[in-house]
């Protein structure tokens, strides 16, 4: 792969998916609370996979939308930016995707250093480099939302996640390849091992060999894993195009209002909805049945803390319920 690569269908759907979140996580976090008058002093996005800022024919990526959009948020002015309490990190490993990174924050936002939050462009690794960034700047204690969007490679350790998790409200989302779920004979056992916390946790779901279940299985997997992490709630899904392949990710989180504003975020990444109907027989972890979103996406949905079933068209995902 180049430079820049095209735009699936799935990352877009993705991208809409972060779009939504955000415009509800950071006025949430960055407000003055009304009833206390307390704000926070620091708060911290990681991209860990950033990527080289655009895609090929010119759609902007994570970096540049994420930024574009808390700049011209609609509660902007109550969210008292500056740059020693708003932190963005922006992790790609490729020297020439980071060098192209660099010149579509310049070209999109001028002098970085001129902008009312800090910015961090660093080439390295995600899974060494994350957490000695966030100690650096200064991250711990206050809220860190860590995406870990690698596109097929999961390899970031859990030890990150559950340094993250420890964290007060504090969330983080792990995206696996369309592949990832076929083809990890290429990947090193050891890797899986850091990934997943240990052999014993992961080689039941690599034992699954029907097709249609692997992905289901090795997602339950890993969202157990942020459970041992220390994130008292998880939710996966899937994003299924009508055209392209599709992309699974897993959110983790110890907050009911972070949950909502995902599940939320999940229902509005299309305009058009459908109401969830029940998967004969199907049941999730806990005691309420699943359901599935039809057109264009199907899958697994269930109840959580302020869900609120909506009455028409596509939400474009497969989410399935919450565990605490």
């Amino acid at each position: 792969m180049g430079v820049l690569w095209m735009l699936e269908p799935a990352t877009a759907a993705k991208h809409r998916l972060y779009q939504r979140y955000l415009d509800a996580w950071w006025p949430i976090l960055l407000q003055t609370s009304r009833r206390t008058g307390y704000a926070r002093p620091r708060v911290t996005l990681l991209d860990a996979f950033a990527g080289p800022g655009r895609y090929q024919d010119g759609e902007p990526g994570s970096p540049v939308f994420i930024l574009e959009r808390l700049l011209n948020h609609s509660a902007v002015e109550r969210m008292h930016l500056s740059p020693r309490r708003v932190h963005l990190i922006f992790i790609e490993k490729d020297p020439a995707r980071h060098k192209h990174l660099m010149g579509e924050l310049h070209a999109h936002l001028g002098p970085l250093r001129d902008l009312p939050v800090h910015l961090e462009v660093h080439r390295g690794e995600a899974g060494t480099d994350s957490v000695p960034l966030l100690c650096r700047l200064g991250a711990w204690g206050q809220p860190v939302l860590g995406i870990f969007d690698s596109w097929g490679s999961v390899n970031v350790p859990l030890d990150v996640m559950k340094r993250i998790a420890r964290n007060p409200s504090s969330e983080v989302v792990t995206t696996f390849g369309p592949n990832w779920f076929s083809r990890r004979e290429n990947l090193n056992p050891d890797v899986l091992d850091t990934v997943f916390g240990g052999r014993a946790f992961w080689t039941p779901a690599d034992a699954e060999l029907r097709p249609d279940e692997r992905w289901r299985v090795w997602l339950s997997t890993y969202r157990d894993a942020l459970r041992r992490s220390g994130f008292s709630y998880q939710l996966q899904f899937e994003l299924v195009p009508r055209t392209g392949q599709p992309l699974y990710l897993v959110f983790g989180t110890g907050s009911t209002a972070g949950l909502k504003a995902m599940k939320d975020s999940m229902w509005k990444v299309d305009d058009r909805q459908v109401p969830p109907r029940p998967v004969p027989g199907g049941k999730a972890r806990g005691s309420h049945p699943v359901h599935r979103i039809l057109d264009p996406f199907s899958g697994h949905h269930g109840p959580c803390p302020g869900h609120r079933p909506r009455p028409s068209g596509s939400a474009g995902h497969r989410p399935v319920e919450p565990v605490r």
